[in-house]
């Protein structure tokens, strides 16, 4: 949750969001939160970055009590070194913190996509039923999108795996996750605008995700994340009036997780 997102937002092409309950800026996420109800808000499961909110050993680095990057926590979790009871109750305290702070959570979804690992996608599908949350993301997307980006069909490829190995789909009965997903393939810096304007006259029926990270360059964020220009130039152009006048179209409807 960052200005960049409420600002998008204000400009009527982002819907949903979500915010980590661990992250460095929580205080000034939850004020923005708080501030735009009509925002469909979600809980970015973190488990890759910083300090959990327990003591979980685990899933964190024995010498520095930080959590595993992607990588470490992929090799664990296929290793089986993940205790599922811990990364339950972390789970449980990253949701439960967003709610205490006076925030409906609408779906889940994750830093790094880490939460359709095997080992952990069916914990994480477990605490979602229990906390009565209905919706999932699941970051399935066809490689045919922008397939001459390598870089992209790589992420693709790896996440595709990861579903597969999870045994992701079909969902069980009492979660639901959108038909479609856009979002590795959107990603590009200056390419974006264009990847974007494809992808409004290129859906297919039914609901899709198109993920997207409008923001501005700060601290807070070079911080905590390593794609921060792209963030700029993704804002200027959700913000923009060729967005708005394609979306006034009326061949795409705008809705939040909350309403699939």
């Amino acid at each position: 949750m960052t200005r960049g997102i409420i600002e998008a937002h204000a400009a009527g092409s982002v819907t949903s969001t979500s915010m980590m309950a661990n992250g460095i800026d929580w205080e000034n996420a939850v004020r923005l939160a708080r501030a735009t109800r009509s925002l469909d808000v979600g809980v970015h499961l973190n488990l890759v970055q910083g300090r959990p909110l327990l003591r979980v050993p685990s899933l964190t680095n024995a010498r520095t009590g930080e959590l595993h990057p992607l990588g470490a926590l992929g090799r664990r979790a296929i290793a089986g070194r993940i205790d599922a009871d811990e990364l339950a109750a972390e789970l449980r305290a990253q949701i439960e913190r967003v709610r205490q702070a006076g925030i409906s959570v609408s779906h889940l979804d994750s830093h790094r996509h880490a939460h359709v690992l095997p080992g952990i996608f069916p914990v994480v599908c477990r605490v979602a039923i229990e906390a009565g949350i209905r919706v999932i993301r699941i970051p399935r997307e066809p490689l045919r999108v922008n397939a001459h980006d390598a870089g992209a069909t790589a992420r693709k490829l790896v996440l595709g795996t990861a579903l597969r190995a999870s045994r992701a789909l079909p969902l069980d009965s009492a979660l639901a996750t959108t038909d479609h997903f856009r979002g590795v393939s959107l990603q590009g810096g200056t390419h974006f605008a264009g990847r974007l304007r494809r992808a409004f006259d290129t859906l297919e029926p039914g609901s899709t995700e198109l993920m997207v990270h409008p923001g501005h360059i700060d601290e807070a964020l070079a911080a905590q994340d390593s794609y921060t220009a792209p963030r700029a130039v993704e804002l200027a152009e959700l913000t923009s009036a060729g967005v708005r006048e394609r979306l006034a179209r009326g061949d795409i409807e705008l809705v939040g997780f909350a309403a699939l």
